[in-house]
């Protein structure tokens, strides 16, 4: 804690529950619950779970649900006076407004726009994402509910927003692909998964093991698995490739975890 708030501190506060505000509203739009299009049918199906190799299952979304609660509680917490000159929320509230900015036009632009302008925006959201989490590393927690809220938020935010950047990729190269490279899709796949697990190690590995991101990563390649071993396009190889991911995500991130503990 500093010796005294500034003005700047209460703008902080009020910037996050705006962004956060922000972020709901364009979750609505971008749904299409005010009358537009429902996400799996935008962009011509190509973000349904059957829209290419990469993508999830349909119940791998509902960690949505679970983020954005994450999010609300933090604006709420973040916007207490006791946080108001708190050093750690100086440093990381700004980062985290931004991002729930980016998250809210991700849906706005797959609503309105094109695939393109929605992998770039993912792509923006998940380097500000990045920066957060590595903050949020760099400087120690404070209450359990610090822990929870920033990293642990966080952290599910990064993780399934990493994978879910892979499948918006998938989806856009789907479209414009030539036909020809069909024959190719699980060679490429493959070479995906195995990026996906050198970044979900790292992450695991030099944040000292925090679990949040593996996890929301684990989750998202198992509803991976589900759609390529029991849905369309079916992939067996893919199927089992992205078990065989999440298990090792998760298991350098334990280990680093464990190694870290006194």
């Amino acid at each position: 804690m500093s010796a005294a708030a500034s003005p700047r501190d209460l703008l902080r506060q009020i910037t996050v529950l705006s962004a956060t505000v922000f972020m709901l509203i364009a979750a609505m739009v971008g749904t299409g619950l005010f009358g537009g299009t429902a996400v799996q049918d935008l962009q011509g199906g190509a973000l349904d779970e059957d829209g290419s190799f990469l993508a999830p299952a349909g119940p791998a979304f509902s960690i949505w649900s679970l983020v954005y609660l994450g999010l609300i509680a933090y604006a709420i917490w973040q916007a207490l006076p006791a946080q108001q000159r708190n050093e750690r929320q100086r440093v990381l509230g700004w980062g985290i407004a931004l991002t729930e900015v980016l998250n809210g036009l991700w849906l706005v632009a797959a609503q309105f726009t094109t695939l393109p302008v929605t992998v770039l925006t993912i792509f923006l959201l998940l380097a500000a994402l990045s920066v957060v989490f590595r903050r949020t590393v760099e400087r120690p927690r404070g209450s359990i509910l610090d822990a929870i809220l920033v990293d642990g938020v966080t952290g599910l935010h990064l993780g399934w927003v990493t994978l879910a950047s892979v499948a918006n990729v998938s989806a856009w190269l789907t479209q414009i692909a030539p036909s020809e490279w069909v024959a190719g899709a699980e060679v490429w796949g493959l070479v995906v998964l195995v990026v996906v697990a050198l970044v979900g190690s790292l992450l695991g590995w030099l944040s000292g093991g925090r679990l949040a991101p593996a996890g929301a990563l684990a989750w998202g390649l198992s509803w991976v698995a589900v759609g390529r071993l029991g849905g369309e396009p079916q992939s067996t190889v893919l199927g089992v490739a992205a078990i065989v991911v999440a298990v090792l995500i998760v298991a350098v991130t334990v280990v680093s975890r464990l190694r870290r503990t006194p």
